[in-house]
């Protein structure tokens, strides 16, 4: 999508990526690189941006457009302030403290 793009393009990584599939009867929402730095598999240093992203395209797909664009709003604040970042974005925030900063604007927008 041109959302994804337009993140991956600005701030780079397959952790920002989120991803959309559609079938007959189904639809999908997950980030859009799943198996990539299996390395750092149980260090809780991977980027949740993509997974909350991907989360509200399915909020928006169920016609919750609101909450949608609200999750949107704060992964891309918390990425524009750059202060709580995963280390793929060169950062050194854990998984947690990014969620937990996310959840933060989430409060600061609603």
């Amino acid at each position: 999508s041109v959302l994804s793009s337009g993140i991956n393009a600005e701030y780079g990584g397959a952790g920002v990526v989120p991803s959309k599939s559609y079938g007959e009867n189904i639809a999908v929402f997950e980030p859009g690189a799943r198996h990539t730095w299996m390395e750092m598999k149980g260090m809780y240093v991977a980027n949740p941006a993509a997974m909350v992203l991907s989360s509200a395209f399915m909020l928006k797909h169920l016609q919750l457009h609101e909450a949608g664009d609200l999750l949107i709003k704060a992964v891309n604040n918390v990425l524009n302030k750059r202060s709580c970042l995963t280390i793929d974005l060169g950062g050194n925030a854990s998984t947690h403290d990014m969620t937990k900063a996310i959840l933060s604007e989430v409060d600061l927008l609603a």
